[in-house]
């Protein structure tokens, strides 16, 4: 079995986190047999281990990371891998990978744009 986590940045204002929260309800509903967690680099919990770490505990050893981030800044090419190397040392006896950024691929800037194109009309 497989699990996936979205990963996020994390704001002080807790409100910031409702559209991560709909995110992952939605995967759930239309993937319910494929547990989904969120996880956030700071100012918000859970972090990345604390997210593995519950999937883990649920006896699911494969794992996928999604950034949910639009652009590929500091945060996602030094601090996010140092995390994830971190959480794989930590969970050594599970397989964890990474997605691009969500801003990375094609069919989340072609939605973007759709939403636009719709919000014309």
């Amino acid at each position: 079995m497989r699990a996936i986590i979205f990963f996020g940045h994390g704001a002080r204002d807790e409100r910031w986190r409702e559209p991560f929260d709909r995110l992952a309800a939605l995967w759930q509903a239309q993937n319910p047999d494929t547990p989904v967690e969120l996880a956030f680099l700071e100012l918000m919990q859970p972090s990345l281990s604390g997210a593995v770490q519950k999937i883990v505990t649920q006896g699911i050893k494969d794992i996928v990371v999604v950034p949910v981030f639009f652009g590929q800044g500091s945060h996602l090419r030094n601090d996010f891998p140092k995390i994830l190397e971190e959480c794989r040392s930590e969970f050594s006896e599970i397989s964890l990978s990474a997605t691009p950024a969500v801003g990375e691929n094609l069919l989340v800037l072609q939605a973007i744009i759709d939403y636009a194109d719709h919000s014309l009309n």
